[in-house]
């Protein structure tokens, strides 16, 4: 009788943890459209920025530009790397337990700290400016933890059988990697990736201090520019485009949506090849 009330209780509490959940991510979504849909028109998504339309379609592209950057520049060095220390590196190994508490102690620093590391080294001291660049090396930075760990978790979880049975077929390590195993632990890495999307398009303050806040369409990667979250909090701080600042999160909620979608079907594709 006792075991029975308390797992009646645990399933409340589990339902009502859920019900919580979905309702704060309903009241968002909705607050967000409700507020913004009214004010975006057709100025909003002018090529050029000015006080009259306060166009956010060059933070979009830029946004979209440093998304794939940070991505290029991150993702390989975290799946190269979790590859060496799950694969190749000896269980135990002090180097893996080393990178791990690096890896680890990374993801827990303030966006801010990169922020001022990013000003100080790739702005100041290599002599880069605000520009784009100078805040895609930051990013890939901040990111490089969460791609790294998730990386790891991911093919970690792949069973052994499928490295026995593959080298038992005469393949030989490498082969047996990029055939075998990253296929089988592609869903996990690519939702590492979606995270690492997410924290970057919602990230200001490190940007703020490395890529600028120039609100047109970046000529060049040496460049300075603002992206969507950038460009939401100008308005917002500013206190005149409070509509326009709403408006911006709706396309920016979109914008991550389109991606997270992408980005699962492309895993269940890989998955069920």
């Amino acid at each position: 009788m006792k075991q029975k009330i308390t797992d009646t209780l645990l399933q409340v509490a589990t339902w009502l943890a859920a019900a919580l959940t979905f309702g704060a991510l309903f009241f968002l979504i909705a607050y967000i459209l409700a507020r913004g849909i009214p004010h975006i028109r057709p100025s909003l998504f002018a090529l050029h920025y000015n006080t009259q339309n306060v166009s956010l379609l060059p933070a979009l592209i830029t946004t979209v530009l440093t998304v794939v950057l940070s991505l290029a520049v991150a993702v390989p060095l975290g799946l190269f790397t979790a590859i060496y220390l799950v694969e190749y590196a000896k269980r135990g190994n002090c180097l893996v337990a080393l990178v791990r508490m690096t890896a680890e102690t990374l993801s827990g620093i303030p966006s801010i700290v990169y922020g001022l590391f990013g000003m100080l080294f790739f702005v100041t001291w290599l002599g880069w400016g605000f520009s784009i660049l100078a805040g895609t090396f930051t990013l890939a930075i901040m990111i490089l933890p969460l791609i790294l760990r998730t990386a790891e978790e991911s093919l970690k979880a792949v069973p052994d059988a499928y490295r026995e049975g593959a080298f038992g077929l005469g393949a030989g390590r490498l082969r047996t990697v990029f055939r075998i195993v990253l296929p089988a632990a592609a869903p996990g890495i690519l939702a590492g990736v979606i995270l690492a999307v997410g924290r970057i398009v919602g990230e200001t303050a490190a940007l703020i201090y490395t890529a600028g806040t120039v609100a047109q369409i970046p000529e060049s990667l040496m460049a300075s520019g603002r992206t969507l979250s950038v460009h939401m909090y100008a308005l917002s701080s500013e206190g005149l485009y409070t509509g326009q600042a709403y408006a911006t999160a709706v396309v920016l909620l979109v914008l991550v949506a389109g991606i997270n979608t992408l980005s699962a079907a492309l895993a269940k594709k890989i998955g069920e090849g």
